[in-house]
């Protein structure tokens, strides 16, 4: 397996560090997750002080991986949080490419005079907020990505914990290793986890097969009732009030690979899921063929991410967000 990076800087920083902290993206995933639990286990195996952060919640059906009871939310644990980064020598950022991804963290990481570390596999990394960036695009995620490093760091180390955790974010960023895979590295990878003793059958039933009554009844009512389809311009959408959410309980991760659903669809090639959350619309981007929605949401939504899955927001209510979106649609060009 081709391995094109020269972690020695990395390495060096870490090992030299005192306290480090791990930082992920606001409204976390299985691959900022997996990524970042996986270095957290692997740094407290060789005995050093570190913490792993996120913004916010992440989602229930996650909270199987190892150690993920020690992640701290800046939403909870705001006080503490900042108390630690008074402490910091090392920040390691994982899976979003500018400090503006971290929701209230963001000054934070800005204002520290820490070195930094950035693992990501988006486009257009922030090269200046780092000191030591490893990106690429050519890879299936994070946690690939974090194999890798963690390989060149720890060795043959690696535990059946480490394995879990970093399987975990391979087979979410990919939809089960069904897309978002450039080159056979990924499944290579992917049966390495299996012998450090990652159990894959477990792994996918926690994933996949774990969905609590309100969230499967939300997918329901969300196809059923909020799915609207515009098969001139090859879309279809999702989209769900705050009213809506709340009806059904809603908890970060519930609406996790709803928009997938509306891309599903015979004939359609872009598809997108509106949320209204408290403070702003969340909207999630995905296409296939050549249409890319990392434009499409920075061009529109002040998002971006990868070809084919981007995220945005919007300010706007979400009727007019809706009309808005709808707008843009008879001048693209969608195949």
């Amino acid at each position: 397996m081709h391995n094109k990076f020269d972690f020695s800087g990395a390495i060096h920083s870490v090992k030299e560090a005192k306290l480090i902290l791990i930082i992920g993206h606001i409204n976390p995933d299985g691959d900022a997750l997996g990524s970042g639990l996986a270095l957290y286990n692997s740094l407290l195996s060789e005995g050093k002080t570190a913490y792993i952060i996120m913004p916010n919640e992440f989602p229930q059906f996650l909270d199987f991986l190892p150690s993920s009871r020690e992640i701290l939310r800046y939403s909870r644990h705001a006080e503490k949080i900042e108390n630690l980064f008074k402490q910091v020598d090392l920040i390691i950022s994982v899976d979003h490419n500018a400090p503006n991804r971290t929701g209230g963290l963001e000054e934070l990481v800005r204002k520290s005079n820490a070195r930094k570390i950035l693992f990501d596999h988006h486009i257009e990394p922030d090269y200046a907020s780092y000191d030591w960036v490893y990106q690429t695009e050519r890879i299936s995620s994070t946690s690939e990505l974090m194999y890798h490093f963690l390989s060149a760091y720890a060795g043959a180390s690696l535990s059946k914990e480490i394995a879990t955790c970093i399987y975990t974010g391979m087979m979410t960023d990919t939809g089960s290793f069904s897309y978002a895979c450039p080159t056979p590295d990924t499944y290579h990878i992917a049966g390495k986890l299996q012998e450090l003793g990652a159990d894959i059958e477990y792994i996918h039933q926690q994933v996949f097969f774990n969905y609590p009554e309100n969230r499967m009844r939300l997918l329901g009512y969300s196809l059923s009732n909020k799915l609207i389809v515009k098969k001139e311009y090859k879309t279809a959408y999702i989209y769900l009030s705050k009213d809506e959410l709340e009806r059904f309980d809603y908890h970060p991760g519930d609406t996790e690979g709803l928009v997938n659903w509306a891309l599903s669809l015979e004939g359609i090639l872009f598809a997108a899921l509106f949320k209204e959350l408290k403070e702003k619309i969340r909207i999630s981007f995905r296409s296939q063929g050549n249409f890319s929605v990392n434009e499409f949401a920075a061009g529109y939504f002040e998002g971006g991410g990868h070809k084919h899955a981007a995220g945005g927001s919007s300010k706007k209510s979400l009727q007019e967000t809706l009309a808005f979106f709808e707008s843009l649609l008879p001048e693209l060009s969608i195949e």
